[in-house]
């Protein structure tokens, strides 16, 4: 097995008091594995005989595993459950040397956490498809009622428009509108695209509501993106995905948009291939969102405009135009520099699949973090600097990213020490005073890079 290719600024480390690794590894993993615990002893409980008996079995080691996490043991070599991506984890442990929970590289000790966890999965009968974060990401999904409805209204609409004459100018709007709702992915962003008309998205208002809602994007290419969209007739689109829930509702929408203005002939989605970082969206997800929307007690309102989504939907992915596609490379501890040729971990084979795509689209902070090599750099470092050996490999990539990490590049001089100071002022006027650093993992701001993969 080959090595990845190394990158030459150091990885933010779970020891490094100043960064979120030192509380994500201390306060939030507890947390998330005490959750898992909960759910599996939930379903254990609804279950019997021998999935029963697997069930109190995976509690005691996730138990354990919060135990290890929580008193800084040191990291082992993961057991062989015979996927081919434990040997490197375990190759880069080995790589690196003996680290324990609280020193090691936080990217790859939280891939490795829940990498540990599929793997207790895969040593049962009754479990090694279960979902611990299933319950958690449908209920979320249901909380945003009101949300899922003003959209489904909105697209209804919009679809009508689309089929008719729509000039260039305005599909651009449009294009931004969905990516803004995509980059957020939450139920507080809605004011633009649901209540304003096609004229109204060109007027005045609708300037001064775009301007608003981009004061907090810190690096916006978005019109970087468009001109990818539109300067090739039809095509691929790519979704990496991020969040399950609401978010993949905004991201389905978003493709939906795409394919009903004929700015794209296909749409792939990308999910993770096992349980990851919570929230993510697995294969399954899809099946799971179009039989919510398709229940009248999940969701009450809009009914008419909610079942022309689900149809519409339906429809596109029976057709083979919404494609869902899994890989094991987005699971892998390694950093996204390896989508090259010959790049490790099935990196590869992904680089040969997206130099397919007029646009690969990577949704959330994880990804972004693994564009980034999850690196120490200054955060004036270029964004073509920092994604390394992606820079010129031959695939447009669009990052949409609300900042919850360390990691941020591609500011101007002088922005980081301006963020810092309004981080202090915002605490400090809630009366909790923070680290003016606290401002990059604060989900407050975003960045929305491109690039053309030609630099």
């Amino acid at each position: 097995m080959g090595s990845p290719v190394p990158c030459p600024v150091p990885p933010y480390i779970n020891s490094d008091t100043d960064s979120f690794a030192f509380t994500s590894a201390r306060s939030r993993w507890p947390v998330i594995l005490t959750g898992i615990v909960d759910d599996l002893s939930r379903t254990t409980l609804e279950s019997d005989g021998e999935k029963s008996e697997e069930g109190k079995a995976l509690i005691e080691k996730v138990g354990a595993l919060k135990y290890e996490v929580e008193h800084d043991r040191t990291l082992v070599p993961l057991e062989d459950d015979g996927l081919y991506d434990v040997a490197l984890y375990n190759s880069e442990l080995e790589r690196q040397g003996p680290m324990s929970w609280g020193s090691a590289p936080w990217l790859y000790s939280e891939c490795y956490m829940y990498r540990k966890l599929y793997g207790y999965l895969q040593t049962t009968a009754h479990w090694k498809e279960y979902d611990f974060f299933a319950r958690q990401k449908l209920d979320a999904f249901k909380s945003s009622e009101v949300a899922v409805a003003e959209l489904a209204i909105r697209y209804k609409t919009l679809s009508g428009q689309l089929h008719g004459s729509v000039s260039k100018e305005q599909l651009h709007l449009l294009f931004r509108e969905f990516i803004d709702i995509s980059l957020w992915g939450n139920a507080t962003d809605l004011s633009l695209l649901t209540n304003l008309s096609l004229d109204q998205l060109q007027s005045l208002q609708g300037e001064k509501a775009r301007k608003e809602s981009e004061k907090n994007i810190l690096v916006n290419d978005v019109d970087k993106a468009w001109d990818a969209i539109f300067s090739v007739e039809g095509g691929r689109v790519d979704l990496i995905l991020d969040n399950a829930g609401f978010e993949f509702y905004t991201d389905v929408l978003f493709a939906l948009f795409l394919l009903d203005s004929e700015l794209a002939d296909t749409v792939v989605l990308h999910p993770k291939a096992m349980p990851w970082f919570v929230s993510d969206v697995l294969p399954v997800d899809l099946p799971v969102l179009i039989n919510a929307l398709g229940s009248a007690s999940v969701f009450t309102m809009a009914r008419e405009e909610i079942d022309f989504l689900r149809e519409q939907l339906v429809k596109y992915n029976e057709e083979g135009k919404i494609i869902v596609r899994s890989s094991g490379f987005w699971t892998t501890s390694l950093a996204f520099w390896e989508i090259r040729e010959n790049g490790l971990g099935g990196g590869h084979e992904v680089w040969q699949d997206l130099k397919e795509s007029k646009l690969a689209i990577l949704k959330g902070d994880l990804n972004y973090r693994k564009l980034t090599y999850d690196a120490a750099w200054p955060r004036t470092t270029p964004f073509s600097t920092a994604i390394g050996p992606l820079a010129t490999n031959q695939v447009k990539l669009f990052s949409l990213r609300t900042c919850k990490a360390d990691v941020v590049v591609g500011l101007t001089e002088g922005k980081e020490e301006e963020l810092e100071k309004a981080w202090v002022d915002i605490t400090s006027a809630k009366g909790m005073p923070e680290t003016g650093k606290g401002w990059a993992w604060s989900g407050k701001w975003a960045v929305m890079p491109f690039s053309s993969g030609e630099n």
